[in-house]
């Protein structure tokens, strides 16, 4: 058990020390390439949508069946899934909206296209817009650094389950947490011209995600049961749903085509589909 909590821990850790990859990015990287970035935001969202309704969410109910029978199990599994989407939710309604990029957007890639593209430094020092950008930049980081939190403790749970899952889900968090470290980066480095905060911004943001491992091991490692370990896996499936479709969706569809989208979300689910069947 103790080995499982190391290697659920260390996943959590990993996807979102993913922020600080997107931090480092922008250090490389002249031009965004809008379908790619839609294709990959739909392959997250893939493999999460997948992984939260054919193994979450029915790993919840057999666990819920087992103690309540088959009708009352599945009742549980409903408010547990409905509850952890409207735990996100909350979330999203008590965190500011303006200038609150969850993920990059139009003016980080404008920012970092023209600026790469010309003069790299213009619009930093204490300039109107230089301050306006280390103000994004800065909310961006605490506002993603929110919603890592339960991203984390969605990835300890579901590694406790299975390893295999955890490691799915690991990634498709990570896969949509360097964005984020873009999100963050871009602006900090544009409005100060130092790397190395910008990555420091990108990256501390991310730390929320093992926080959010923390509190999962103190929840299972304290109040361990099967019922309740049903409850958080449902809960777990209802915000990684949620997520997929209120932030990564519709970031997918904004930057590509509608087809990128579908297609990145097509090859995440058949992705993380066989390779469940293989492993």
């Amino acid at each position: 058990m103790d080995g499982n909590y190391i290697t659920a821990f260390l996943l959590t850790l990993a996807a979102g020390l993913a922020t600080g990859i997107g931090g480092l990015v922008i250090m490389f990287v002249r031009k965004f390439s809008p379908r790619v970035l839609s294709a990959a935001l739909g392959f997250s969202a893939g493999v999460m949508i997948l992984i939260s309704l054919t193994e979450l969410f029915t790993e919840a109910q057999d666990s819920f069946s087992l103690l309540y029978g088959e009708k009352s199990g599945f009742l549980y599994t409903l408010l547990s899934f409905f509850g952890g989407m409207g735990i996100i939710a909350l979330i999203d309604r008590l965190v500011p909206s303006y200038e609150n990029p969850h993920e990059i957007n139009d003016m980080t890639v404008e920012v970092h296209d023209k600026a790469t593209g010309s003069v790299p430094h213009k619009m930093a020092g204490k300039t109107d817009g230089g301050k306006r950008l280390l103000r994004i930049g800065v909310l961006s980081s605490i506002v993603i650094a929110v919603h890592n939190f339960p991203e984390g403790l969605a990835t300890f749970v579901s590694a406790m389950e299975s390893n295999s899952m955890g490691i799915s889900i690991a990634f498709a968090i990570a896969l949509h947490n360097i964005p984020e470290g873009i999100a963050i980066a871009i602006p900090i480095y544009y409005a100060t011209s130092k790397k190395r905060r910008a990555i420091l911004y990108a990256t501390l943001s991310g730390l929320a995600e093992p926080l959010g491992g923390l509190a999962g091991f103190l929840l299972l490692s304290t109040l361990l049961s099967d019922s309740l370990m049903g409850a958080v896996l449902a809960a777990v499936a209802g915000i990684m749903v949620y997520i997929s479709l209120d932030e990564l969706l519709p970031t997918a569809e904004h930057y590509g085509e509608h087809h990128t989208a579908i297609a990145g979300v097509i090859a995440g689910m058949a992705f993380i589909g066989f390779g469940m069947l293989i492993f």
